[in-house]
């Protein structure tokens, strides 16, 4: 028995507490895992890109919008048609990915360096889930956290194959990965309902979350 071993069986004598079958042990560690499995909600819909567009538009859970694209080259058109749409200029914070700087961003003003009066900021999430309607950022030298946070507008693309039903389901398309620094889960604009119970947007950071679904599927 190891140092640990003996300081364990120590502590469970002390407890009055039977040193448990290593079998047992085990037999109860599947348990747990065929009933969190069991436990998932089932989606509303079986298509995963459908389900994440449902729960990220719902105006009582995300309240966010979106946009749909076939291929990532249409990224640049449809920030431009958000900017429109919403009445905003073309100066974006463009997250320093290197496939979205190699897009034709002709007609726009890009920036890397993020500021604290921002208006636009335009990224590329590393997941999405469809359960919560979620992005996942990770940080790095292509991904800085802040493009999460100051931003008034935060747009994020999400190719469709990127897109997972859980939550669990990250932990499992992330195993053996080296971690991040930093982990941004992201569900909707920031709010809060802490004054008076009125909702206030932008609250702590982003008031406006759009999606950019990247999806070559044809539609119906």
């Amino acid at each position: 028995m190891s140092v640990r071993d003996d300081i364990l069986t120590a502590i469970r004598q002390s407890l009055g507490a039977p040193a448990k079958n290593p079998g047992a042990v085990s037999a109860e560690a599947e348990a747990l895992a065929a009933e969190s499995a069991l436990s998932r909600p089932e989606l509303p819909l079986a298509d995963l890109v459908e389900a994440f567009a449902a729960r990220l538009t719902s105006v009582k859970v995300v309240g966010a919008s979106i946009d749909r694209i076939a291929r990532i080259e249409d990224a640049p058109a449809a920030v431009a048609r958000y900017c429109k749409t919403h009445g905003l200029g073309l100066a974006i914070a463009l997250q320093p990915d290197p496939e979205l700087a190699a897009l034709d961003w002709s007609g726009f003003e890009l920036h890397s360096q993020i500021g604290g009066d921002e208006a636009i900021a335009v990224a590329k999430a590393r997941w999405a889930i469809a359960e919560t309607g979620t992005f996942v950022f990770h940080s790095g030298p292509a991904s800085p956290v802040l493009l999460s946070y100051l931003p008034m507008h935060h747009l994020c693309i999400i190719e469709a194959d990127r897109i997972l039903a859980h939550l669990e389901d990250y932990a499992i398309a992330e195993a053996g990965a080296k971690p991040p620094r930093n982990i941004n889960f992201i569900t909707g604009a920031s709010g809060t309902s802490d004054i008076e119970g009125r909702l206030v947007r932008g609250a702590h950071g982003p008031a406006f979350l759009h999606g950019l679904i990247v999806d070559p599927r044809p539609s119906d």
